[in-house]
């Protein structure tokens, strides 16, 4: 009985495991996904084929891999990204996800395709500065959109998380270590000035890339510690619009009871509320941290008047 019942309970886990990992996504979310890849995946192609590949700058990860084969083959460029992706699209597929390795395949696909038609327009610039640093944005932009609507353009991802559940190195370190020789290899293939050219358009793209995924209103998390929680609170309320919350904490070493504020910001706002809590409290403990993304509740901000 006991055992039946233990299998029971199993299978009833297993049903809903398999109910919640095979939850369809609203038809209005599909089409907002396949639109937004699109365009991610068409941006990257106008950075490469419009600025980098022509002025032999490369990007990193299996396209710039792809950039240097095409160059020695004379091959298409989408051919190899395409290819070359192909083996990481089926590793995702079963490590990952069956939603995320289909968006990265079909994002892989429209940018095979776009190099491939934009590679017979010539360089929008000559200036191998502007290509660089212009290229990077697009490119940048483009990678962002995609990643924030769940694929990937670019299979050294999916390899890094691989080999860090092998490798003492977190995600970034092995990314980066993939790109810096990869990066590195361009000064054999092009020229040592190209390979540098190439680490500053990676170094921007990198940054466009996290702009792009938090966004430019970046949120910030806030926890205060005060006696004087209160006033600190109303003043945030009244001052900066936001809501707070009150939770209730016990200071390890004194035992006290201790009101502990959180709140939500945007990075503009970070200073005025620091000036509010030293107004209010200046031996207040204050902890300020960066958010990836805010969803729900009340974030968005109340009319002063």
């Amino acid at each position: 009985m006991a055992e039946a019942m233990e299998l029971s309970i199993t299978q009833q886990e297993e049903a809903l495991k398999e109910k919640i990992q095979h939850k369809k996504l609203p038809f209005r979310k599909v089409v907002q996904r396949v639109i937004l890849i699109t365009l991610g995946a068409i941006l990257m192609g106008v950075g490469l084929e419009i600025f980098l590949v022509p002025n032999h700058v490369i990007d990193g990860g299996i396209v710039g891999i792809s950039i240097m084969l095409s160059y020695i083959t004379k091959w298409d460029l989408g051919l190899f990204i395409f290819l070359l992706n192909i083996p990481f699209f089926f590793i995702g597929y079963k490590q990952i996800g069956k939603t995320f390795a289909l968006s990265t395949l079909y994002g892989i696909l429209i940018l095979s395709v776009t190099t491939t038609l934009l590679h017979p327009v010539p360089a929008l610039t000559q200036d191998i500065l502007l290509a660089t640093v212009f290229g990077g944005i697009i490119l940048g932009i483009g990678v962002g959109i995609v990643i924030r609507y769940g694929g990937s353009l670019d299979g050294t991802e999916i390899l890094a998380i691989l080999a860090n559940k092998k490798l003492p190195f977190s995600v970034g370190e092995i990314i980066m270590f993939f790109n810096l020789f990869i990066l590195g290899s361009a000064g054999f293939v092009f020229s040592w000035d190209r390979a540098m050219y190439s680490l500053i358009a990676y170094f921007v793209a990198f940054k466009t890339i996290d702009v792009t995924i938090t966004g430019l209103d970046e949120s910030k998390s806030v926890w205060i510690i005060s006696d004087h929680h209160q006033q600190i609170g109303d003043a945030i309320l009244s001052r900066l619009g936001r809501g707070v919350t009150y939770m209730q904490g016990e200071g390890a070493f004194s035992g006290d009871d201790k009101k502990v504020i959180f709140c939500v910001i945007n990075r503009l706002e970070e200073a005025k509320l620091k000036d509010i809590v030293a107004e209010n409290d200046p031996s207040a403990f204050l902890a300020v941290a960066d958010i990836a993304e805010v969803r729900g509740g009340r974030f968005k901000k109340k009319d002063i008047h």
